[in-house]
């Protein structure tokens, strides 16, 4: 069992996906949950992991989201498969297979010497995934929508100001929104994004993404929502690595889209 994980007893489903889950070990996984609860199930006779979330309130919407995304994704990279999904009035139920391989950052963490081949294989995917032709997809997650979303948070307090990367260190939600301000506007450049392109949220097996995750913010935006989140991740590793990952991608470094895009990861 992962070291992240925690193993726990069974919670209450809705009747409808109790069969599904039935026989399983239970453990949460405390890595990535962004509000939902995550478990992993184990080792039923002859069927495969699953994962299950479950949210409730807004995080329902969020869980539900994500169910609507990897139904479009779905075929055009690797995510992984519905086989449940549930929502009622004020909860939600997402029932998905356990995709092989590890996280990019438990990779990059345990095999030093894979450092190379991983941001190589971060960069393919994500040219992959911003090779999808804009005009098919129905999510439009433009930073302008993320933008009203992130005033709604600072105005409700909901920003954890004390989480803000060290750059940002000391810093209150509303410098963050005024230095974001001072960025715009920006130059549109569209494509399909992941809209958390980072090290926990990619699956790799030998050097090769087996599996993007958690894809409830997907849609379309600026290619630097994706690059500058992995840009931010590879950096705790080693600059080398960040620089590697953007020539192998294919793109020079666009300082005010990066910093545009670091900023607004902090309100969420």
């Amino acid at each position: 069992m992962d070291e992240r994980e925690e193993p726990c007893d069974p919670v209450a489903v809705p009747a409808g996906l109790a069969e599904a889950v039935a026989g399983y070990r239970w453990a949460r996984d405390r890595v990535g949950e962004a509000g939902a609860a995550v478990y992993r199930l184990h080792g039923r006779a002859g069927a495969p992991d699953l994962y299950l979330k479950n949210g409730t309130g807004a995080v329902a919407d969020d869980v539900t989201d994500e169910r609507q995304r990897l139904a479009w994704l779905a075929g055009q990279v690797p995510v992984p498969a519905v086989r449940h999904f549930e929502r009622t009035a004020d909860a939600a139920w997402l029932l998905t297979t356990a995709l092989p391989g590890r996280t990019a950052w438990q990779v990059l963490t345990e095999d030093p010497d894979q450092h190379g081949a991983v941001v190589e294989a971060l960069a393919v995917a994500l040219r992959r995934l911003h090779a999808i032709p804009v005009a098919t997809c129905p999510f439009d997650a433009d930073h302008r929508l993320r933008l009203a979303a992130a005033r709604a948070r600072i105005d409700a307090g909901l920003v954890e100001e004390e989480d803000f990367d060290e750059a940002r260190a000391g810093w209150t939600a509303q410098q963050v929104w005024q230095a974001m301000q001072a960025l715009l506007p920006l130059a549109p450049d569209p494509v399909v994004t992941h809209g958390d392109y980072s090290l926990d949220n990619m699956l790799v097996v030998d050097g090769v993404v087996t599996g993007l995750i958690d894809v409830g913010r997907a849609g379309v935006a600026d290619r630097w929502q994706d690059l500058a989140i992995m840009w931010s991740c590879l950096g705790e590793f080693d600059p080398a690595l960040q620089a590697q990952f953007l020539a192998a991608y294919g793109v020079m470094v666009d300082e005010p889209k990066r910093t545009f895009h670091l900023l607004l990861d902090e309100m969420f």
